[in-house]
């Protein structure tokens, strides 16, 4: 079987991008709930963006490289606090428009740009970022570690990297026995590895883990609400997927909002000089 190439994928998302925004929000990733009251999955999405961004020390004019930009949110909201420089790269042009006209908008346009881009295969010199960011993006890649590596190359001596990631949690059953559970429930749709994994190829890459924050039982919620949204939005996801696939990807959110095993990191690395 022939695997999508990347232009195919892109055309994926662009089929569903209406769909995905009305899904995740304006963010397109997980909420951090840290609240007891609650809140809405905007507020939550929001607070996930700025607890990544607040394990770096971003200053004025530091090139941010956004990789799965989604539709430009959480860069430009960056950009806004920080005075900073974004390139933000996604495989579906539809989001890569909505992106730039939202930089329009938000009047940020003359230093946030976003481009259509295959983060395999990262069209910039060495060097050429501060920061890479990746917020819930790299398990949607064909393979996480070589983005890694290609993120490792583009960031200049001294620069960071800043990621948000689906995390296999250990339980007293195993890793083997956990990671099993969780490929029979995702099928394949969230591949999780192991902090140490992680860890270890960060290392491979020529990158330091700095700070690593399991940020699970925070994120947790989300699959719930998304299970919730996803039910209210069965008329118009009916629309582009079979009634049998709405099932399924329902009963996904349900099962990884129950899933211990399924957890989330956050974790900033560091290229040394």
């Amino acid at each position: 079987m022939t695997k999508p190439t990347p232009n195919e994928i892109g055309k994926g998302y662009d089929a569903f991008a209406d769909l995905l925004d009305q899904l995740w929000g304006e963010n397109l990733h997980h909420g951090y709930w840290d609240d007891p009251s609650g809140g809405t999955l905007e507020e939550a999405t929001t607070k996930l963006t700025d607890k990544l961004a607040g394990m770096l020390s971003l200053h004025a004019g530091d090139r941010l490289l956004d990789i799965g930009c989604g539709n430009g949110e959480p860069a430009i909201r960056m950009a806004v606090a920080n005075d900073i420089m974004v390139t933000g790269i996604s495989i579906s042009e539809k989001q890569v428009e909505r992106a730039n006209e939202r930089a329009y908008k938000a009047d940020v346009d003359d230093r946030v740009v976003f481009e259509y881009a295959d983060a395999m295969d990262l069209p910039y010199p060495d060097g050429s970022f501060d920061i890479v960011w990746a917020l819930e993006s790299l398990h949607h890649m064909p393979d996480r570690w070589h983005v890694i590596r290609q993120a490792a190359r583009v960031l200049r001596p001294g620069g960071r990297l800043a990621l948000g990631d689906f995390l296999l949690v250990p339980s007293p059953a195993g890793l083997e026995a956990d990671a099993e559970r969780v490929r029979e429930v995702g099928k394949g749709v969230v591949a999780v590895v192991s902090l140490d994994e992680y860890v270890a190829h960060l290392r491979e890459a020529g990158l330091e883990a700095e700070t690593t924050e399991d940020v699970s039982q925070y994120t947790r919620p989300s699959w719930a609400k998304a299970a919730e949204r996803f039910e209210e939005l069965r008329e118009q996801a009916l629309q582009h997927i079979e009634a049998a696939q709405f099932e399924v990807t329902l009963g996904r959110f349900r099962a990884f909002s129950e899933e211990p095993s399924l957890g989330y990191v956050l974790l900033t690395a560091r290229k040394p000089d």
